[in-house]
């Protein structure tokens, strides 16, 4: 995958409260990169302990862009239901809070190692494979299951019996 789409989405039950992320990354040399069902090519969904509903947000964009590097992506489409973060990345609105910098601050690190990248704000409906792996953490660790799941594509180019 040299580009990918990526959808994210923070929950957190309470503001603050028990928080989560989940993230999708679609090949964009799929003819349905853009479509919300898309099924994705890997995924994140990880719980975050006590958090507020922002942190989780820029969480997942964190956890969305460093996947993306470790599988050698070098263009991202963001698509976020967040636009306090769309905003943020552009440069068009301050970042105020102290707990965001330091993740807004490494969010920029990580586009600023890419080729291109954009980040588009989407309506919540449009985010829900996200929605869902963010919130399946949250009750996934509620159960005694694990605080992350990550699903990555296969290996390719691999010859079995090798």
């Amino acid at each position: 995958m040299r580009a990918v789409v990526v959808r994210t989405d923070g929950a957190a039950r309470g503001n603050p409260g028990p928080a989560s992320l989940g993230a999708v990354l679609i090949d964009r040399s799929r003819p349905d990169a853009f479509d919300p069902r898309a099924r994705p090519d890997a995924s994140i969904s990880e719980f975050l302990g006590h958090q507020t509903n922002n942190v989780a947000e820029y969480t997942g964009v964190v956890r969305a862009l460093a996947l993306a590097d470790e599988l050698g992506v070098r263009q991202v489409d963001l698509l976020l239901d967040s636009k306090l973060i769309v905003e943020q990345l552009h440069g068009r609105w301050r970042v105020k809070d102290a707990k965001l910098i330091p993740l807004w601050a490494e969010c920029r690190r990580l586009l600023g190692g890419l080729e291109a990248w954009s980040a588009a704000h989407v309506p919540r409906a449009l985010n829900g494979a996200a929605d869902a792996l963010a919130n399946a953490a949250i009750d996934r660790v509620a159960a005694g299951g694990p605080a992350s799941v990550v699903v990555r594509p296969p290996a390719t180019g691999s010859v079995p019996g090798t």
